[in-house]
């Protein structure tokens, strides 16, 4: 491998000076071609697509993946063909790496969408004009790019925290071009075989669509369990399974998604899954307390104890850590010392565009979010502050160890204003979505950076990359959502359009602006309850320091996703850690491809499936209805 790094001990003894320094002349690879034209069509094509592969994802599960190596490995495949083609060089390590900033950057654009926006027209009953929207997220993505880059200089040219997943990233890019190109090519083929099979799947499951091709003969059942259904009905306490969602998907995605995540995390959401599904829902539905059955039913009352659980598990688990937060104010921006010379002056973002760039996309997301979503002045106001705040703390976490706590960052932004804005639903989750959008976005960004950093890229070519791919994202991620919802609310939060996180986010916001009196008695004890599990897994796992088996946030993830979603997520993550105990051989295919590749495989069954569910989708709400 050819990166380059400090050693640990010359992080801690050298100065930000001789870091820079020391980069400058051992990394800095100024003369290679980076952003150019290209790397920019090419970033902004492939993170155009793969935005649409959060956009389902974060639609079933309420969580966004990173795009990043995903799109790594797509260009490396696509210029390697064109260059055995003679129609074209292949990338440089650095042109990949410039195209990766855009389509990582389009790929976190979807966030809003299936979180605060989706929410607040759900309360509403109103649908955002696309307009509005498009607006919204653009201004977003621009505040979190200038929030994030005069971070940069102290997490990760002085600090040098591991940005985990964007060390990866810069570590499959290395492995890429400095080898023989076989392995690039074996990652490529997995990654095109996932998505051609999950796609698939995904098509020849869908009756419709296959009937309009004529291709009825080969029709998939929606589900598995329904040749169960042609002979008898299963059912809980008279409800039958597929009625309380208990069902086993032909889709494929989640098993990918599944494969992303690790078994504890797993587990945790196949045990919620069953609590809810298989014992609350249906006794709850017997007695009356759950209307009617399905899925949009059942959350609406059995999201409040999963909300609880994910909120004080998540809380406690932020505040319990006191360290983390102050350590991320220590420092600031990683000041030079008096006399030193800043030696990057020349490459890194100039200061003025943070000096000027901040005060005026903050008054311009002060102005949208009055005008739009009728935020009072004062109240938009005082949102920015908290956005640096938020972000200096979302960065250190996410360098250290790539999880951003945007869920407990949010509901403390959604409690602040629940005391500025007492009563006004809609404040309180538009705030909270300035303030855990742009921290989240740009904690997310600087782990995009991190890559460059360590292959020698110009910072000032991915902060352009991070603007091109905000509108790439944004371009496409907005129609297709509102194509996919063609004017219909009623899908919201409902079986084809789940919404997790959006349903969350209008949880909390309902419970700190109205109280707990609209609730049903069972469903505030259910709060209590919930509440106090989750503080107790949280303190269980920090007493055994991680290693208790369950994961408060997953079991509350369970109550607001479908079973067979949770179920499919369980068996993806147990069929790839069976993979790692069978394949011992690294030699072997079954090693490479489910072992070593793990993540490029899931990753390819995500992209496929989920575009091309996109797609049916569409083709069911507007063509096919």
């Amino acid at each position: 491998m050819s990166i380059q790094e400090l050693t640990p001990e010359q992080v801690l003894t050298m100065t930000a000076a001789e870091k820079d320094r020391w980069w400058l002349d051992n990394v800095y690879k100024g003369d290679m071609p980076q952003l150019n034209l290209r790397s920019g069509i090419t970033g902004m094509f492939l993170g155009g697509i793969l935005c649409l592969t959060n956009l389902y994802v974060g639609i079933r599960t309420g969580w966004s993946l990173g795009v990043g190596i995903t799109s790594v490995i797509m260009s490396f495949a696509m210029f390697k063909a064109l260059s055995k083609l003679q129609l074209g060089a292949e990338m440089s390590v650095l042109e990949n790496n410039a195209m990766q900033s855009i389509a990582t950057s389009a790929g976190y654009m979807t966030s809003p969408l299936v979180s605060s926006i989706a929410a607040y027209m759900a309360v509403t009953g109103k649908i955002i004009p696309w307009q509005h929207t498009m607006i919204w997220l653009i201004v977003l993505g621009i505040l979190g790019v200038l929030f994030a880059f005069p971070l940069k200089k102290r997490f990760i040219n002085d600090e040098q925290l591991p940005f985990p997943e964007g060390y990866a990233a810069g570590v499959v890019m290395d492995n890429l071009h400095t080898g023989s190109g076989e392995e690039g090519v074996f990652k490529a083929k997995l990654l095109a075989g996932g998505a051609v099979v999950s796609a698939a799947v995904e098509t020849m499951g869908n009756e419709k669509v296959m009937g309009a091709m004529r291709l009825g003969f080969l029709t998939l059942p929606e589900h598995w369990d329904d040749v169960v259904y042609r002979w008898f009905t299963p059912a809980l306490l008279g409800t039958p399974l597929k009625d309380l969602t208990i069902q086993f998907d032909t889709s494929i995605v989640m098993i990918g998604t599944g494969g992303l995540m690790g078994m504890k995390t797993a587990v945790s959401l196949m045990l919620g899954a069953v609590i809810n599904y298989m014992i609350l829902a249906p006794y709850f539905i017997k007695q009356g307390v759950i209307h009617g059955t399905g899925f949009k039913n059942i959350t609406m009352w059995a999201l409040w104890g999963g909300v609880a659980i994910m909120t004080t598990s998540s809380i406690y688990s932020f505040l319990s850590k006191p360290k983390l937060i102050l350590q991320a104010f220590s420092g600031m921006f990683g000041a030079k010392k008096k006399g030193e010379e800043d030696v990057l002056k020349d490459i890194e973002l100039p200061m003025w565009v943070f000096v000027v760039g901040i005060p005026l996309i903050g008054v311009l997301t002060v102005w949208a979010g009055h005008v739009f979503f009728d935020i009072k002045w004062w109240l938009g106001l005082v949102a920015i502050p908290l956005v640096f705040v938020f972000t200096l703390i979302a960065v250190n976490s996410t360098g250290i160890t790539s999880i951003t706590p945007i869920g407990a960052l949010g509901k403390l932004t959604q409690l602040t204003f629940s005391g500025l804005a007492p009563g006004n639903v809609t404040t309180n989750i538009m705030t909270a979505g300035i303030t855990g959008e742009v921290s989240s976005s740009a904690a997310n960004l600087l782990m995009d950076i991190k890559p460059g950093y360590m292959l020698g890229g110009k910072p000032r070519h991915q902060a352009v990359g991070h603007v091109l791919g905000i509108f790439a994202g944004a371009l496409v991620s907005v129609p297709v959502f509102y194509t996919m919802l063609n004017g219909n609310l009623s899908l919201l939060m409902s079986d084809k359009l789940p919404m997790p996180s959006a349903q969350v986010w209008m949880a909390v916001a309902k419970i700190l602006t109205q109280g707990f009196s609209f609730l049903h008695p069972t469903a505030r004890w259910a709060i209590l309850i919930g509440a106090i599990i989750g503080l107790a897994i949280e303190i269980a796992n920090q007493k055994t320091q991680g290693r208790f088996p369950i994961s408060g946030v997953g079991l509350g993830l369970a109550f607001v996703l479908t079973f067979s979603d949770s179920f499919a997520m369980f068996l993806g993550a147990l069929f790839f850690w069976l993979a790692g105990k069978a394949f011992q051989d690294k030699k072997s295919f079954g090693f490479r491809a489910f072992v070593e590749n793990q993540e490029t495989l899931a990753a390819g069954v995500i992209a496929g499936g989920s575009i091309i569910g996109l797609v049916l989708i569409i083709l069911q709400t507007v063509v096919l209805k």
